[in-house]
């Protein structure tokens, strides 16, 4: 059975999603967990997820699946002493996790239960959703909020930067706001960027994509920050893309203020369809790759 998990964590000691020998990371605390829980139900299974977060991004809407072996789901049919009728079987999933990884870890599963037929997390995903927050000098800034806010030393505006991300919407090469990986295709379609100021004072970024190569959204928040203390037009930031080249008129902003807020998934019985197309993209007829999309 394919278990969808829906996950949320703080980014900031992990060293991004991906299991790595000898760090820490969120793929390998989940992992670590269901050996824990199925050390006498065969192999333990793998974690795939929709978006390997780089180092330091945080998640609240992250979405990952796992295939569960028959002796494996009958482990989870079994309601541990005591527990009463609580949920078990795959619903219970979550719970049992969070209990081994601990209940104020940071790392927890919002939510488990039996994927539809088709669901890949990666493959069937759409879209993904990001936002950006910066306190800059005209903003509250909570210290509760550090971990996943930056504080800019003076006041941006608002207006440039909205302007600016506003010009980058559409189907392009991003080469200029990726980092390049060899045989990697750079071309996204930017579907949503906006920046707002809340009602704190905060300035928000809300950053949507089909897919995001390596370091995009925080290169594509460098921009427009620097659109926004006056460095560059917000018309440039559409001229650099369009040269497809790397440049050092902005700076990718640290990951401290990345979340991943939500994946988007077509309806289920396009669910299969969708992984298929994905896969096969993945490799296109001009040898290039597509990348996971990170962060």
């Amino acid at each position: 059975m394919r278990i969808r998990l829906d996950l949320a964590y703080d980014g900031t000691d992990f060293t991004g999603w991906a299991r790595q020998p000898g760090l820490r990371t969120v793929q390998g605390v989940l992992e670590d967990a269901l050996v824990t829980l199925f050390a006498r139900s065969g192999e333990p299974p793998r974690v795939t997820v929709a978006g390997r977060t780089d180092v330091g991004v945080h998640a609240i809407g992250q979405v990952a699946h796992l295939d569960l072996a028959p002796a494996q789901l009958a482990q989870l049919d079994r309601r541990p002493r005591g527990r009463g009728a609580g949920a078990a079987g795959a619903d219970s999933l979550a719970r049992r996790l969070n209990g081994i990884v601990g209940q104020a870890a940071d790392v927890q599963v919002l939510a488990a239960r039996e994927a539809p037929p088709g669901f890949d997390a990666r493959f069937s995903a759409v879209w993904r959703r990001y936002e950006y927050r910066i306190a800059d000098a005209g903003a509250l800034r909570d210290p509760r909020a550090r971990a996943y806010t930056l504080w800019h030393p003076s006041d941006l505006d608002v207006a440039a930067m909205d302007a600016a991300a506003g010009g980058l919407l559409g189907l392009h090469d991003f080469a200029a706001y990726c980092r390049p990986r060899e045989g990697a295709t750079t071309i996204r379609t930017l579907q949503e960027f906006s920046w707002e100021r809340a009602a704190d004072g905060v300035l928000v970024a809300r950053v949507r994509a089909d897919a995001f190569c390596h370091s995009m959204v925080r290169a594509l928040v460098g921009a427009c920050v620097a659109a926004g203390e006056g460095r560059l037009s917000s018309e440039r930031a559409a001229g650099i893309r369009d040269e497809r080249r790397r440049t050092s008129e902005f700076i990718v902003m640290p990951a401290r203020g990345l979340t991943l807020v939500e994946v988007g998934y077509p309806p289920d019985d396009e669910l299969a369809a969708r992984a298929e197309r994905t896969r096969a993209r993945r490799t296109s007829p001009d040898g290039l790759t597509h990348p996971d999309p990170v962060d």
